[in-house]
């Protein structure tokens, strides 16, 4: 990796000036090389001491057994000097890589000059304000506002209750089944996974939970097998590109909002994620957001779009709605939208959603300047390298490979995503279910340097989100790797 440089940013007077190394100098070279037992043995004693003194609560060591120690661009290294590719950018947060040399510098001067500002204006703020316009998705270009809240997607999601609410005078919250959306008791309220909020009830009151549509289930014959595609193509289940499931969600939609004993008062606002992402990287049949839009325009309530996982180009454009052609009232960010790895939460909405008295909204928070500098700075790296064509070309690679792998390994069912938003699906064989299967993949992937990470209701999807910055070479050999693991996770699977 290049290091001691200083990088410019690119501008129509200086064209030949670079914005950062390119992504191939970002990586470790020997990315994978595992060259001890997982856990290498100074990872395990700080696996010991944390258990020691760290909360009940922390989980991912518990299925990576690992000390993280350094971090470039797409690979990871533990404190045993094993190296790994990363699949997973820290549940999508590192869009830009570990250690982005460009992103780093900002945020290391910015440091050593202020950090804490609260909503005082700085140059930080504004330009990373002016920035997130440029990118904004659809309409909300030059008619936006942004706030900034807590530092995480939770808090993000809150404030957009506030938002909804203060604006409509509503109370209801519609969400979907299959949802994340946070670990607050708003956001909380809104997801649909009952396992994030058992013994937490009561939650916020008047929430309900609709479908969302998933035409891999469609297609395996979910549902009505006598249903045909309201859309007039003919298709029954099994055949089916998940528009039956569509037109479902949607009137189910509308049907909470119209039917008088639907059981929902005074609606606030609807709240989708444009992919689903724990979920199991779900991905709606084309129709699905802008019908949703359509219905809350219809009904004078914000539509929400949680982009807090897939949007800051993890699917190939900035934002995962652009890829529908939808406006969101709002959109909900946080994960990538910190460059480095620091934490911050916005949220953009229309203008004429700006209602809020000063101080309507708050946190202590909020002025987290290296943060938004690192945002910056990463903005800037991701458009002067072409990282959203190079997103999309890669998830192509990605779901292609995974498609020729299923083709031999029936229990492979479904492989879906945009971008670099990638999910594969396993189901139940002789003996192990979908979730052993993609338990035993991510093991063995892990003792042989690439780190994975799952998805899903029941834990049966792979879920694949690297850096944007991974190279070709780097997939591939991830590949690799993948797929000798999904062999012979199902091979043993039909031996059990």
């Amino acid at each position: 990796m290049t290091t001691g440089a200083t990088y410019f940013i690119a501008s129509a007077d200086r064209p030949g000036m670079s914005v950062g190394p390119p992504i191939h100098e970002l990586h470790f070279d020997d990315a994978p090389a595992v060259n001890t037992p997982i856990p290498g043995p100074k990872s395990k004693a700080l696996l010991d001491r944390q258990q020691a003194v760290d909360s009940s609560a922390v989980a991912y060591p518990r299925t990576v057994p690992i000390a993280p120690e350094e971090g470039r661009g797409a690979t990871l290294r533990d404190a045993d000097g094993n190296t790994f590719i990363d699949m997973f950018a820290g549940i999508g947060v590192l869009n830009v890589g570990h250690s982005n040399p460009y992103v780093i510098e900002a945020v290391n001067e910015q440091t050593g000059k202020l950090v804490h500002t609260i909503d005082f204006p700085t140059e930080p703020r504004v330009a990373f304000i002016e920035k997130l316009n440029e990118i904004a998705p659809g309409g909300l270009r030059d008619a936006n506002r942004v706030v900034f809240g807590g530092p995480s997607g939770s808090d993000a999601i809150e404030g957009s209750i506030k938002l909804a609410k203060h604006n409509t005078g509503g109370t209801g919250l519609i969400a979907f089944q299959g949802s994340y959306h946070g670990a607050t008791a708003g956001a909380l309220s809104l997801t649909g996974g009952k396992h994030y909020k058992e013994n937490y009830t009561p939650l916020l009151p008047d929430t309900v939970h609709l479908p969302y549509p998933y035409p891999y289930r469609e297609r395996a014959g979910d549902g009505d097998a006598e249903a045909v595609c309201p859309v007039g193509c003919g298709a029954v289940p099994g055949e089916c590109c998940g528009r039956i499931s569509c037109a479902r969600a949607l009137e189910a939609v509308r049907d909470v909002l119209e039917d008088p004993y639907a059981g929902l008062t005074n609606p606030a606002g609807i709240w989708v994620e444009p992919i689903q992402g724990e979920g199991g990287i779900v991905v709606p049949p084309e129709g699905f957001l802008s019908g949703l839009k359509a219905i809350s325009d219809e009904h004078d309530i914000p539509l929400i779009v949680d982009e807090i996982q897939s949007g800051f180009g993890r699917t190939g454009e900035w934002f995962a709605s652009d890829h529908y052609g939808v406006t969101p009232d709002a959109v909900t960010m946080a994960k990538g939208i910190g460059g480095a790895g620091l934490p911050i939460g916005a949220m953009m909405y229309h203008e004429k959603l700006d209602t809020w008295e000063p101080g309507g909204h708050m946190g202590t928070f909020r002025g987290n300047v290296p943060a938004m500098v690192g945002g910056l700075r990463a903005i800037e790296y991701i458009q002067a390298h072409d990282l959203l064509a190079h997103t999309r070309e890669m998830g192509e690679l990605l779901r292609t490979r995974l498609r020729e792998i299923a083709e031999r390994v029936p229990a492979l069912v479904d492989v879906r995503g945009r971008g670099l938003f990638v999910g594969a699906e396993f189901a139940d064989t002789d003996g192990k279910t979908g979730k052993e299967i993609v338990a035993e993949i991510q093991r063995r992937c892990l003792e042989n340097g690439v780190l994975v990470w799952k998805a899903g209701r029941t834990n049966d999807v792979l879920r694949l989100i690297p850096p944007l910055v991974i190279t070709r070479e780097l997939v591939e050999t991830a590949l690799e790797v993948v797929a000798d693991a999904v062999e012979a996770s199902t091979a043993a699977a039909q031996r059990t």
